[in-house]
């Protein structure tokens, strides 16, 4: 249980604020490449950590990140003209770079220097394998950009996001909550349902998992085990990630490639991001694993989120056409008969249930139990991180960018072998691991969790 005044410390995310400060340490994903239109194209409308901005990506192909207001009379830069090389105000006629420096004023005399006197506020961006990054801190030269696996890839990376009516979080803590999964996700799952010797087999068979959570340099960490036959115990790892990631453990340990991100589009907004390397077909029709490339054959969901036509106001991204105003259109009769939620798919269960607690969460009510040691756990050490800085003092991660490099899954261990000493080699990012690919008996998924929207 928290005060109130450690929640809005962990909660509020506006400038000048203990979290938000954190948070503007940080590069953060505002938005995937391709929202927003090529040279000279349509600028975008973007709500990140409470502040409107505007998109647009320049006669060169920079893209900037430009306040909304311009700063001559407040105007909405989002009606500007965007060319050559520049984002101009249709009020005046005043015309920024992607940097905000002024480059014109057309109606002040040819003789003025006013023009250089002025600025836009800009936040730096940087473009990466699909995604837009941007640096809202104080440092002049912004920190290097997180070594997060999925995004670096030359490869294909999968990638979708979708907004969460609710603060960021009590989103990001539904991916930390292990004990939800047998209940939420799979309480209507038997034993018999599954392949005996699953991961879903271990999960459904032992609905009480025990903990084991840690502080990490980048956060914090968690193994949920449960025993299972030749001496051995099933676990699953994963981890938070200053300031706003977690690492979900939805496949095999040294093989799954994923983060996910809970992006805060104000105190009461997120911008849910999923970022992966997409599972071999071939690999995980052998062993069961396609759930993680977009199926879902049980309890007759096919766990696809349908979205609501984009439009261009400041909450009008990625939408879930599912969603409270619908009651996410539970469906009594399944419920009863074969989902234990009623409702289709894993993200849209934990949107529902997420956005059902409120704009924000009163954690001065809360009751916690066993089964939320990684929750409370991660609640003190943000805390801490407040603290830190607002001594001047950002996580290590903001300078660290090789903290980002750790993977998570589920795998299973001999019970005499320390679950975190004893996976380092397998936590380890950009490291392929063939004789887990070749060793049928090593390939062991959780299935029935499909990730991965459609978008038509």
């Amino acid at each position: 249980m928290l005060t109130a005044a450690e929640n809005d410390m962990l909660t509020k995310v506006g400038p000048g604020t203990p979290m938000g400060r954190v948070m503007r340490e940080h590069w953060i994903p505002a938005f995937m490449s391709s929202e927003l239109e090529g040279p000279d194209g349509s600028p975008l409308r973007i709500r990140l950590l409470g502040e409107n901005l505007i998109a647009f990506r320049s006669t060169s192909g920079k893209i900037g990140l430009l306040a909304n207001n311009c700063p001559h009379r407040g105007s909405s830069l989002y009606f500007g003209r965007n060319e050559e090389e520049g984002l101009r105000c249709v009020y005046h006629g005043w015309k920024f770079d992607v940097d905000g420096r002024c480059l014109d004023m057309p109606a002040e005399p040819p003789e003025s220097d006013f023009k250089d006197k002025v600025r836009a506020v800009a936040y730096p961006t940087r473009e990466r394998n699909g995604v837009v990054w941007a640096y809202m801190g104080p440092r002049t030269e912004p920190p290097p950009l997180p070594d997060l696996e999925p995004n670096m890839l030359d490869g294909e990376t999968y990638i979708w996001t979708a907004l969460r009516e609710c603060n960021w979080l009590q989103a990001l803590e539904g991916d930390i909550d292990h004990a939800h999964l047998a209940f939420m996700h799979l309480g209507s799952v038997t034993p018999e349902d599954v392949e005996p010797g699953s991961f879903d087999y271990f999960t459904v068979r032992d609905r009480q998992p025990r903990f084991r959570v840690i502080d990490t340099e980048a956060g914090t960490a968690y193994g949920a085990y449960r025993p299972v036959e030749d001496d051995q115990y099933y676990w699953r790892m994963a981890q938070f990630l200053f300031p706003c990631y977690t690492m979900i453990p939805t496949g095999l340990l040294g093989v799954q490639v994923l983060v996910q991100g809970w992006v805060p589009v104000d105190d009461e907004h997120t911008m849910f991001w999923h970022i992966s390397k997409p599972v071999d077909r071939d690999t995980a029709e052998r062993t069961g694993s396609t759930s993680l490339v977009g199926s879902n054959n049980i309890l007759g969901s096919n766990n696809h989120p349908r979205f609501l036509p984009n439009t261009t106001d400041w909450l009008g991204r990625w939408r879930l056409a599912d969603n409270f105003g619908n009651d996410y259109n539970v469906n009594r009769e399944i419920q009863r008969n074969g989902s234990f939620t009623g409702i289709d798919g894993i993200n849209l269960q934990d949107q529902a249930i997420t956005e059902s607690m409120g704009g924000i969460a009163d954690r001065t009510k809360e009751n916690l139990g066993t089964g939320d040691l990684m929750i409370a756990r991660t609640r003190r050490r943000m805390l801490q991180a407040c603290r830190d800085m607002m001594e001047g003092t950002p996580p290590p991660t903001v300078d660290k960018p090789e903290l980002y490099r750790t993977r998570t899954g589920g795998v299973l261990l001999p019970r005499s072998v320390d679950w975190w000493e004893g996976t380092a080699h397998l936590r380890e990012a950009f490291v392929e691991h063939p004789e887990l690919a070749e060793n049928s008996d090593a390939l062991l998924f959780l299935r029935g969790t499909g990730f991965g929207p459609s978008r038509g």
